[in-house]
């Protein structure tokens, strides 16, 4: 079946341009001058951006075992919603964690009928479990994710430098990236008068050493390997110079950043409200701002949710306890809208932040051939945006499992007015509008071939 999309703004490799977006069995058949006459049904969006749809390679879904506090069904509607359409699930917090190959075949049949955008999965790297990593690989993980400091879920220890040397000798013919916390618990300095219900107590307990020794060590192994190495939501920028250095003398090393690290600043975090708390923590203003640099500046490869969400009694938000608070933050359905807010006051375009969102990701997942372009053979994976419309957030239009988010209130700029998945709208207008068609996707290349 043939259907066109037509927009003033469809942003092409080519820029934004008026056109028709002709799209047959699933895939973008040809991109057309928006006047052409097309013998089809034809849905026309006027001014509105169409553009590919965002993938996000950092979810935490937590299904199979802790589907209380997320799932396949109601995270791939919200990324739906967020105008995502595809994301790569990581090994914890579900339970089992996916670090066997009995597990990873596990939570792919607990996706099976539930998934409203494609889904793909990371293995996890522990000390217990080399002898599983071959087959994990194999089985079409997009990567492995390991801790450097302790994850907060017991079934999921963390790794250290002979733990990561002997899993080199293991994974290093494989063409796929180790996906590293990189925090080592150096110890911190105890801050006079100490508070558990305070953030900026919190903030003190993971300074920047943590993740600068972390990383650190991660570039000293990826220049002795020779492997991607793959950071995860950096927050500090103290390390960006490290970084630059290490592509600079072109080790293969790629580095995320999140939303809420460009958002949101500990200088704004008042009193006891543990729904910012995260690790690495959400550090200062001026902290935030060499952030928005480093991405400008391509030191930072690209940006993803880590989509963080537990049981609401888990955040302890009625106790302010950071101690004992979860840490981790929800925000997958407005990625999206909360960096387009922030990037627009910084000079940032449109085709910037699809880069960062959709093209770049698209390229760390080896899926650049089929995802992330409006272009000939591409999948007709498309998020129609609203650049300009303004709106409030709140929990009742979150489709996220628990509706607790910092960006609760937040006056956000960008609206996801559609999404499509292999040309079938899925969401419009705020509503899910089909059944669950996403599909579990594997890992295309992983011998490098």
């Amino acid at each position: 079946m043939k259907t066109a999309l037509r927009s003033k703004n469809v942003l092409t490799p080519s820029g934004i341009r008026e056109a028709v977006i002709v799209i047959e069995n699933g895939l973008i058949k040809e991109v057309l001058n928006y006047s052409v006459e097309i013998k089809c049904e034809i849905t026309d969006y006027g001014e509105l951006v169409i553009m590919p749809g965002l993938i996000d390679t950092h979810v935490h879904i937590n299904e199979p075992g802790r589907t209380e506090w997320e799932g396949f069904e109601t995270a791939t509607k919200s990324a739906a919603a967020g105008g995502i359409t595809m994301l790569v699930d990581m090994p914890l917090n579900s339970s089992p964690v996916t670090t066997t190959i009995e597990s990873f075949n596990e939570k792919a049949e607990a996706a099976k009928n539930k998934l409203y955008v494609d889904c793909g999965f990371y293995g996890g790297l522990i000390p217990e479990n080399i002898n599983e990593l071959k087959g994990l690989i194999e089985s079409g993980v997009f990567g492995l994710k390991a801790f450097m400091v302790d994850s907060g879920i017991e079934d999921f220890p963390f790794v250290n430098e002979n733990d990561l040397r002997k899993a080199f000798t293991v994974i290093s013919v494989y063409n796929i990236p180790l996906l590293v916390h990189a925090e080592i618990d150096c110890g911190f300095e105890k801050i006079s008068g100490h508070d558990e219900y305070s953030y900026n107590s919190f903030l003190s307990k993971r300074p920047d050493e943590w993740e600068i020794k972390a990383i650190e060590l991660l570039i000293k192994l990826c220049r002795e390997f020779n492997f991607h190495i793959h950071i995860v939501h950096l927050s500090s920028s103290e390390a960006i110079e490290l970084i630059k250095d290490a592509k600079k003398e072109g080790l293969k090393l790629t580095v995320e950043t999140c939303p809420h690290y460009l958002v949101f600043s500990s200088d704004e975090i008042t009193g006891n409200d543990t729904r910012y708390k995260c690790t690495p923590p959400i550090r200062n203003t001026a902290n935030r701002e060499k952030l928005w640099t480093a991405i400008k500046e391509g030191v930072i490869d690209f940006i993803v949710s880590d989509h963080s969400p537990c049981d609401p009694d888990l955040k302890c938000l009625e106790e302010g306890n950071f101690e004992k608070a979860w840490g981790g933050i929800s925000g997958l359905q407005l990625g999206l809208s909360a960096v387009w807010t922030e990037a627009g006051k910084r000079g940032f375009s449109i085709e910037d932040i699809s880069r960062m969102m959709s093209r770049n990701t698209a390229l760390f997942t080896g899926l650049e051939n089929i995802a992330g372009k409006i272009e000939n053979g591409f999948e007709a994976n498309l998020t129609v945006f609203d650049p300009d419309k303004k709106f409030i957030v709140k929990e009742e239009n979150l489709f996220h499992k628990h509706k607790i988010t910092p960006y609760s209130g937040k006056e956000l700029i960008g609206t996801v007015e559609a999404t499509y998945l292999r040309g079938k709208m899925i969401f419009s207008k705020g509503e899910i509008v089909s059944s669950p068609t996403g599909e579990i996707n594997k890992s295309l290349n992983i011998y490098g071939v």
